[in-house]
This record gives structure tokens, sequence and C-alpha cells, in this order.
């Protein structure tokens, strides 16, 4: 018989005694994949076909408050200060998992989550969202897990949240067994004060596809997804070299290449899946020219239209030039 979450969250929970508060904030950043997580060999458990590392955007991100409601039947959820559909796929994903803890007690909760960055734009969000929300739970029935266990968790909800348990540099670890208990993502010990994340907000919609659809898809239908996992191995040890060694060239080219990889083998999907808008294309051809010119900066795209861009301090004011609406993110300040 298959494995659920709910067998997974049951292992790691079991045994514990809570003590149960009345409410619980957490905070997650979000986080960008440079190599990225695109396939899964178990949609259940949101097991991926490949290694991940990515970098957390510190002060961007997700706050989610948590409060007991006592007498009350059934969840209330708001996002951005607004209530949430009960019946709507948003809504059933978070009840979904407040349901992992529920054997431990606590009853209804009010769930106030707050996205500091567009929700299901491509800007990983949903990352940033699990990774509080599990965080919250935790801390709502006052619980001590390792960061391990959190991004186990975490990942039940989303994949990449299970990255965005740490700041800075993570590394999600695909795993070999069944049940996914080796697939989490741990930190590296590597802190880089240079390094400069710029985000490009072009569309803050919903995009159409979801990451999670898109990905299936790609994975059933394109021939050119063949090659990805070896291409992503390949990515993963060079990131880590270079993160090592602070080789921001080799980091950004990686990413760039990595990225533009990935959206190759959706294009070959079918139907096709671009989630690119002519404006995500302005912007890259931008930052080519500006590579061209001789300023080392790099791009990458996740699941959407919305373009990150990587460069180091000593071209921030050049950069500001070019683009002038970025959002600039100094990762480890």
């Amino acid at each position: 018989m298959s494995l659920t979450r709910t067998d997974i969250s049951a292992r790691i929970l079991a045994g514990r005694q809570p003590d149960i508060a009345d409410s619980f904030e957490a905070y997650a950043p979000v986080n960008i994949a440079l190599c990225k997580y695109w396939g899964k060999r178990n949609a259940v458990l949101n097991l991926p076909v490949n290694d991940s590392l990515s970098i957390s955007l510190g002060n961007k991100g997700t706050t989610t408050r948590l409060t007991r409601l006592p007498g009350a039947e059934k969840d209330k959820v708001f996002l951005n200060g607004k209530p949430v559909d009960g019946e709507s796929a948003f809504c059933r994903k978070v009840v979904a998992h407040i349901d992992l803890f529920r054997p431990l007690g606590s009853g209804a909760l009010r769930v106030e989550t707050r996205n500091d960055v567009a929700t299901g734009a491509g800007l990983a969000s949903s990352a940033s969202g699990f990774a509080a929300l599990t965080k919250a739970l935790v801390g709502l029935y006052g619980l001590t897990l390792s960061n391990e266990e959190l991004s186990i968790i975490a990942r039940l909800g989303s994949g990449s949240a299970s990255r965005s348990i740490y700041s800075g540099f993570a590394h999600w670890h695909r795993g070999v067994r069944p049940d996914g208990m080796d697939s989490f993502a741990s930190s590296l010990d590597v802190i880089w004060p240079e390094l400069r994340v710029g985000v490009l907000t072009l569309a803050e919609s919903e995009k159409p596809t979801g990451s999670r659809e898109g990905m299936q898809r790609t994975v059933d239908s394109a021939i050119l997804y063949n090659s990805w996992p070896e291409q992503a191995d390949r990515d993963i040890r060079r990131l880590e070299h270079a993160i090592t060694v602070r080789d921001f060239t080799l980091l950004g080219s990686t990413a760039e290449q990595n990225a533009m990889a990935m959206h190759a083998t959706m294009l070959a999907s079918w139907p096709p899946l671009l989630y690119w808008q002519p404006e995500s294309v302005e912007v890259l051809q931008k930052v080519w020219q500006v590579r061209q010119d001789g300023v080392q900066v790099f791009a990458t795209m996740d699941a959407g239209p919305n373009v990150k861009v990587l460069f180091e301090s000593n071209s921030e004011p050049e950069m500001r030039s070019v683009f002038q609406s970025m959002d600039v993110i100094a990762p480890f300040s």
C-alpha cells in the first residue's frame, strides 16, 4: 500500500507530548533555486527526481500566525488580510497541512498568512508559505523538532518549502528511500556578504498552469526531460564548488544555464508550456547585453514570468540604473 503524507508526519510526531499555546507566529523566507527542482519520483510525498540548491531572500517571505478557535468547527484562513473561500484549492491545501498535526489536539485554528511577494506568480510563495506554516504549527504545539524533521514536514506541503526552513544557501537532497525520510534540505555553512539578488516582478497575477501541473506535464511528455537529471547533478556539483571558493562567475553562469535548461524541457512538453511573457524576454536580453558590456550579471527564472538577477555589490549601482524597478536583496545582510 502506498504511503500517505499522514503516514510520514505520524512517524515524526509519534510519541511527542504537545504543550499547546493559544497562538504562535512564524516567518520563513522565499528561496530562489540556483539548481532547480523539476520533476517528482513520488507526487504524493513530493519526492524529487533530482537534488536542488537555493538561496533564500532574507526579508522576503511569509509570516503566518495561528490562533486557536475554541468551539469552532472549521479552520478560518486569511491571506494578506482577506478571508479565503473554504472550498478553494489554497484553503484545502492549508487545512490538509494542519491536519497532519491534528491528532495532537488543538481543534479549529485561525490562520493569518501574509506574503511579501506575489502569490502564485512564480516567486516561490508556496515554499515560504508552507515552511512558515510548518514552523508555526510546531511552535503552537510546543514541539521540538530538528531542522531535518521540519524540512521533511514542510516538503509534504510544497517540495520547495523544504529549503525555506533555512536562511542562506540550502541543498535539498533528493534521497532514495521510498518513504522519503532521507529527502530533506540542509544548510550550507557559507556566508557571501557581497552577493545580491535582484527581483523583477513583471506579473503578480496567478499563473494559469501551476508548478505541480506543469512539472507533471513535462515529465510525462517531454523527451528532452530525460537529460534533465544528469544536468542537475552536474550543476549541483558546480554550484557547491562555486560557493565554497566564492567564484561568482561560475555560480551565476551555472544558475542561468540550469534555469534555461529547465524552461527548455517545459517548451518540449505537449502542449508546450511557456511561462515567459514578452517582458521576461526583454529583461533577459538586457541582462545578456549588460554582461556582454562587461558587467558580471546572470539571470534565473522559476516556473513563472518573473526574473531574478544575480550580481555582486560592486555592480549594484549599474544594475539599479538598468533596472530601476528592481528590488535588490542582500541575502546575508
